[in-house]
């Protein structure tokens, strides 16, 4: 088989080939071979359950066909049944290469890769995404539905068309986004996870935290660590190109406290000491609207510690 044929003309070609297999007229040795590596290509994404479930349907499809009367000879139903049994196979092989057609065309997802440069995609709902280098968006064929939902790898800035009836969900790897209609974009650089929100509202939701909602210049993060989430206020400084930013919430599920005290430290921009017995300890704690120093009290308060401030340092002791 040739590369340049259509797909039309190898189906009308390997058909012509099945007919006078079934028909038992002669073929070459190499129409055996073309048949041979045709089939196995076209049965290769079937499963044995499929292929069963595929000639039982056909055959009883078929049934009226054989012969009822009792006075017929047991060799002509034998017959009868032998060439039912190789029409059958025709079709099938009809259904085959129909079900690769139809699976790429109605049911196998569209997938958008940015390599080198920026790629905007324009989604059928009027939502546009920009897929910055190395990005992947997956966009299966039943797009958009009541739900609308794709699949992304890597980063990507989001214009999603408004919708009140229909949700935008972003799947990402190990967190979700969920909008309505609104601009934001997902950063992913290896476990570290971020979601900035520019314009609308978002539900980011992580498995093993709270579900955390945005409002615009604000953004979510998990610093890198796994049950970890926090909301950042990010402000504009007047008179200046810089901005500002302040923890809103921050909260822990079952994280150990050295990870604990990584996140308060690079957060809030101080030290905290503690004993080296306590680091692999699990902390669960919400800190929420708190000030750094309250934030280490509690956290002092679940570990059953005092704390202690020596300029820009809180020293944990028992």
């Amino acid at each position: 088989m040739k590369n340049h044929l259509t797909y039309k003309n190898i189906e009308a070609f390997v058909f012509k080939l099945w007919e006078r297999e079934v028909s038992e007229e002669p073929i070459s040795e190499k129409e055996k071979e073309l048949l041979t590596k045709w089939r196995i290509r076209t049965e290769k994404d079937l499963d044995t359950v499929h292929r069963k479930e595929s000639r039982e349907r056909i055959l009883s499809g078929l049934e009226h066909y054989f012969p009822q009367s009792d006075i017929i000879s047991i060799h002509s139903v034998t017959r009868f049944k032998t060439n039912l049994y190789k029409i059958a196979a025709v079709i099938i092989l009809l259904l085959s290469l129909e079900g690769i057609f139809t699976y790429t065309m109605f049911i196998k997802p569209d997938v958008y890769l940015a390599k080198s440069e920026n790629r905007i995609v324009h989604l059928e709902d009027g939502s546009v995404v920009t897929l910055l280098p190395g990005a992947e968006l997956t966009v299966v064929k039943s797009f958009p539905a009541s739900t609308r939902v794709v699949d992304l790898k890597g980063d990507a800035i989001f214009s999603v068309a408004k919708s009140k009836v229909h949700p935008f969900v972003v799947r990402a790897d190990g967190f979700s986004t969920k909008v309505l209609g609104t601009v934001f974009k997902i950063s992913q650089s290896g476990k570290k996870k971020a979601v900035d929100l520019y314009e609308g509202k978002v539900a980011v939701s992580s498995p093993g935290v709270p579900v955390s909602f945005l409002k615009p210049n604000q953004k979510w993060t998990n610093f890198g660590i796994a049950h970890t989430t926090a909301v950042i206020s990010i402000s504009p400084v007047k008179n200046s190109a810089g901005k500002v930013s302040s923890i809103l919430s921050l909260s822990f599920n079952d994280v150990p406290l050295k990870e604990v005290v990584t996140v308060l430290e690079s957060s809030y921009n101080t030290k905290v000491l503690y004993p080296k017995d306590a680091e692999d300890k699990k902390i669960t704690a919400d800190f929420t609207g708190g000030t750094v120093g309250e934030n280490i009290e509690s956290l002092a308060f679940i570990l059953g510690l005092e704390v202690q401030k020596k300029e820009n340092t809180y020293i944990l002791k028992k």
